[in-house]
């Protein structure tokens, strides 16, 4: 394993090309497994995510984080009413998983963490909005699972605008665009984007190589056994990779590198072909709140405490090392059965960082590091950001 970020692979070469901190590297394979997953998706609109970061990182989570307990402490401070309100209105753009999940822990840290917190405002009074251009939640639960979400959000105090476009982000609010086709603007100091994903431009630059198409969400197709065309020896799996309409969801992945694992071993051992990739279907889990999350698991649909104990018990199982295991319950017995968080520290770094080094550029990282380094520091050719 080493330390760097893939900017170039060359199929003909057989080469990948990293880069840190100004030092590049180039390392040749044999065998290549490319699993560099999705990013966040604007839909062409990248200016919104200076002011509505995603959820793709840990960076992106300790953004949010600083993002939403300095937007309590700033109220805190706050003289003017309506400030007060901008900055204790909370958006969450995307109502499926992630945007369900991320309003209705909002709502609960608002309501039930932070209430008794401050002395001037009141955090129960927040307003957390779930917008949506889709006319459901949860769409790919299905309709009745999806209204059950509804009215479970409702019930935590999130609001759910649905038929809602964005059409405008700035540091102050958003404008919205309702199927009437008025516009409307919601003021509000903190928004999470949640409402779509874009594969790696690493999928596109394989693609252009390999001849293999690329769909309007960068997914590069693959071969029934995951590889490129006319290059047996690159796999790609997870959310870079598009095959049978599979979704993009955690275990396409885990069963993709797995099978991909294995079908090296053979090849390396001189063992024939395992046979095409078969995606085993295990179900959908989406918690809303504490004690209540929804499980598909196709035949079997149902919502409440069981399917919140049900989630609880899958995300333990796949965390790794028994430590780890230990300590997640354990932060999850403060959390849930008392009104603690315990990860509540935020600085202005946190919050400020990632813009700050994309408006100095790649070249300052470099300059503060020292030491031998390419000069000039090399474009990534993917031309990705951190958004």
């Amino acid at each position: 394993m080493v330390l760097g970020e893939v900017v170039d692979i060359d199929l003909a070469a057989r080469t990948v090309t990293s880069t840190i901190l100004g030092r590049s590297t180039v390392h040749p394979y044999d065998e290549l497994i490319v699993a560099a997953g999705a990013g966040q998706s604007y839909f062409g609109n990248d200016r919104f995510a200076e002011f509505a970061p995603g959820m793709k990182s840990i960076d992106d989570a300790l953004e949010l984080r600083g993002r939403i307990f300095g937007a309590f402490e700033l109220a805190e401070l706050a003289e003017d009413q309506a400030e007060i309100d901008r900055l204790l209105t909370f958006v969450v753009v995307g109502a499926g998983p992630t945007g369900v999940e991320m309003a209705g822990q909002i709502a609960e840290l608002a309501r039930r963490t932070l209430r008794r917190d401050f002395r001037r405002i009141d955090p129960t009074t927040a307003r957390v909005i779930l917008l949506d251009a889709a006319p459901a939640v949860l769409p790919s639960f299905g309709e009745k699972l999806g209204d059950r979400a509804r009215r479970q959000l409702a019930q935590t105090g999130v609001e759910v605008q649905l038929g809602a476009m964005v059409t405008q982000v700035d540091a102050d609010g958003i404008e919205i665009k309702d199927t009437d086709g008025q516009v409307r603007r919601i003021d509000a100091a903190t928004k999470i984007w949640a409402a779509g994903v874009q594969a790696s431009p690493l999928a596109r630059m394989l693609g252009e190589q390999s001849g293999a198409e690329v769909d309007r969400a960068g997914r590069v197709a693959v071969q029934p056994d995951l590889t490129l065309p006319g290059h047996p020896e690159v796999h790609v799996v997870g959310d870079m990779m598009s095959l049978d309409r599979l979704p993009g969801v955690a275990q396409v992945a885990i069963q993709g590198g797995r099978y991909a694992a294995e079908a090296i071993k053979r090849r390396i051992a001189g063992k024939s072909p395992k046979g095409p990739f078969r995606y085993r279907d295990k179900g959908s889990m989406a918690t809303i709140s504490r004690f209540h999350a929804v499980v598909d698991l196709h035949k079997v649909k149902f919502e409440g405490f069981l399917a919140w104990v049900m989630w609880l018990a899958l995300h333990l199982f796949y965390i790794v090392g028994f430590k780890s295991r230990i300590t997640t319950v354990l932060h999850w017995l403060v959390s849930f059965l008392g009104r603690g968080r315990s990860q509540r520290v935020a600085t202005q770094q946190q919050v400020y960082g990632r813009l700050a080094l994309e408006h100095l550029g790649p070249g300052f990282e470099a300059s503060k590091t020292g030491g031998p380094r390419n000069e000039p520091v090399p474009d990534d050719s993917t031309g990705r950001r951190s958004a």
